[in-house]
């Protein structure tokens, strides 16, 4: 009697971690010169295979645990709107959980890119990080609290702004307006996030990247990074990097939520 249920929650499943890696993926392939831009103004497509197999199936855990959260919540009596943000915050933290030590190793990598004579490998150095600082908040998962932060406040903003406002502006007949329509929501949802969640991202990058005074931590906790980049430099350095953060999340944000669901719906249909 459970082989039915079972068989079409893993049909389900796989539909929604194959959207959401598609989505993933699209978005990386559109966004990803906008990285290169900062840097260089060639080569738009080079170094795009790690981010691709580092966001792909980042994208799938957010967009499957979203819809698992979501079915869950329909069991509490919560009003639609509460639901969606809740979902939202849930589908952050868990990608907070699975991400946070492939962000350590970014960040690290990146921030001693010339401390190096030869750049390391990803596994290489994050077998450096486990051997010298542990798997622990100071080693490989150094800026837990403030990962969880960024992903959950971006995600229950995201997808709850984007869901919400769906279902009150109404659907439009043409398919090209409601292409439109979703597109415009998702831009807003990338960019509202981006704006609330910023802070998480500045305390976090202050956390795993390199400490103003060699062997001494400056940065450790989320919140007390956040007091102290605002006492020492002032509200605004919080949303340092807003703008080049805004002009990938923005689109991109739009670009995942539209692949996803088309991709999903056509996956319901087909398979």
């Amino acid at each position: 009697m459970s082989a039915q249920p079972n068989a079409g929650f893993a049909r389900e499943a796989s539909r929604q971690i194959l959207a959401g890696g598609s989505a993933g993926l699209v978005e990386i392939c559109l966004m990803h010169p906008l990285d290169v831009v900062k840097t260089r103004l060639f080569g738009f497509y080079k170094g795009v295979l790690p981010p691709i197999l580092a966001e792909t199936p980042k994208r799938a855990v957010k967009f499957f645990t979203f819809e698992q959260y979501k079915k869950l919540l329909g069991y509490v009596s919560l009003s639609p709107a509460l639901t969606f943000a809740i979902a939202g915050l849930g589908s952050g933290l868990t990608e907070a959980i699975v991400v946070n030590p492939f962000e350590v190793v970014k960040v690290g990598l990146q921030a001693n890119r010339n401390k190096f004579t030869e750049q390391p490998s990803t596994m290489s150095y994050a077998r450096h990080i486990i051997k010298t600082e542990g798997l622990g908040l100071q080693g490989l998962n150094k800026g837990f609290t403030a990962t969880l932060g960024r992903h959950g406040v971006f995600n229950m903003v995201y997808f709850g702004f984007y869901y919400n406002v769906k279902n009150i502006i109404p659907v439009n007949k043409d398919p090209t307006l409601e292409f439109l329509r979703k597109f415009g929501i998702g831009l807003l949802s990338g960019t509202i996030a981006s704006v609330i969640n910023i802070p998480f991202d500045v305390a976090k990058s202050r956390i795993q990247g390199p400490q103003p005074v060699p062997g001494q931590i400056k940065y450790r906790t989320c919140f007390k990074t956040m007091a102290t980049v605002y006492q020492e430099e002032g509200f605004l350095a919080l949303y340092k990097g807003l703008l080049p953060k805004i002009m990938r999340l923005g689109p991109g944000g739009a670009v995942m939520l539209l692949v996803y669901e088309y991709t999903y719906s056509w996956l319901q249909k087909n398979w």
